[in-house]
């Protein structure tokens, strides 16, 4: 037990050097963006005077490693700093927009994840069938386009036959049953994207496992095939099917932004695109980090579960 923890310990240690290095990219990232964001924001008209009022008044006539500092320190504390757009707090900002994005995540993950299991177990259980080779072809299909194309599909089927909306309107009022009416498509694109990646790696890692003496040993037995797979291959595959959907989780929280802004949903990734239009720039880089800290917080997830699910990573002889 003491090693589990070890473990888990020195996987959030590198996550917080792994977000540390993130940081540093972002803030160099827009540092090295081409122009002055304070003529940008004020106009060509602004006077000399005016500019370098603004900038100190932004903090921008600071050496860069002292604002990076600043930064980091507010981020540390749970503070984003203002909004250079509208002034507001970029907590108040992002808060409500980051429930929006969990919420389509989740209810991707919640009908992509059993959705690629059961695919990926049906195809193990029938490969080299004609199921097998259609549940191949269509999910590689699907997953070839990009999101935006497979968005525009889906609007042009679903949503001009007037069975879905089109823009992904959600109000604070709204019930949950609206919510997840309203975020049909969206939710139906992103488990499009996803959910190839996570049948075809559950498929390879039951088919892998077939092969192996204590399966031959289950069907000498008289075991029907499909509780081999379930009882006996399935558990044993739990390690690189927990990685693939980790991954996949993560990206569907990171990804979200092309469909976002196709259906107008007011999530995180809706408003870092603003930001980047108006050159809100603090609010872009608030946006990235937290888009960051998903994906290494689900990477490092993945991790500790997939070797807890292997006895013989956690039991080392």
């Amino acid at each position: 037990m003491n090693s589990i923890w070890l473990m888990i310990a020195q996987r959030l240690g590198l996550g917080l050097v792994t977000l540390f290095v993130i940081s540093l990219l972002i803030f160099g990232a827009v540092e090295l963006l081409p122009g002055d964001l304070a003529e940008e924001m004020l106009g060509q008209s602004a006077t000399p005077e005016t500019v370098a009022a603004f900038r100190r008044e932004l903090g921008l006539d600071l050496p860069a490693y002292e604002r990076y500092l600043n930064w980091l320190g507010g981020v540390v504390q749970g503070d984003f700093g203002n909004s250079l757009a509208n002034g507001r707090p970029i907590t108040d900002l992002i808060a409500g927009r980051l429930g929006n994005t969990l919420f389509l995540a989740l209810y991707a993950a919640a009908i992509a994840v059993p959705l690629a299991l059961i695919l990926g177990i049906l195809a193990a259980l029938y490969r080299n069938s004609w199921f097998d080779r259609a549940i191949n072809v269509f999910t590689l299909s699907s997953i070839s386009f990009p999101e935006f194309f497979v968005a525009y599909i889906l609007i042009f089927y679903l949503a001009q036959t007037g069975w879905f909306p089109s823009i992904a309107k959600i109000t604070p009022d709204a019930t949950l049953g609206e919510k997840l009416y309203r975020t049909f498509l969206p939710a139906l694109t992103l488990t499009l994207v996803v959910t190839a990646h996570m049948m075809r790696m559950t498929r390879a890692a039951i088919i892998n496992l077939l092969a192996s003496p204590y399966i031959e040993m289950a069907r000498l037995k008289g075991m029907s095939p499909g509780r081999i797979i379930v009882k006996h291959a399935l558990p044993n595959a739990l390690a690189p099917i927990i990685n693939v959907v980790a991954l996949n989780l993560a990206y569907l929280i990171t990804g979200v932004v092309v469909v976002e802004v196709v259906f107008v949903y007011p999530g995180l990734g809706q408003l870092m695109v603003d930001s980047v239009s108006k050159r809100d720039i603090t609010v872009v880089q608030a946006a990235s980090l937290i888009f960051a800290c998903a994906y290494v917080l689900l990477n490092l997830t993945a991790d500790v579960l997939s070797t807890l699910s292997n006895p013989r990573l956690v039991h080392k002889r």
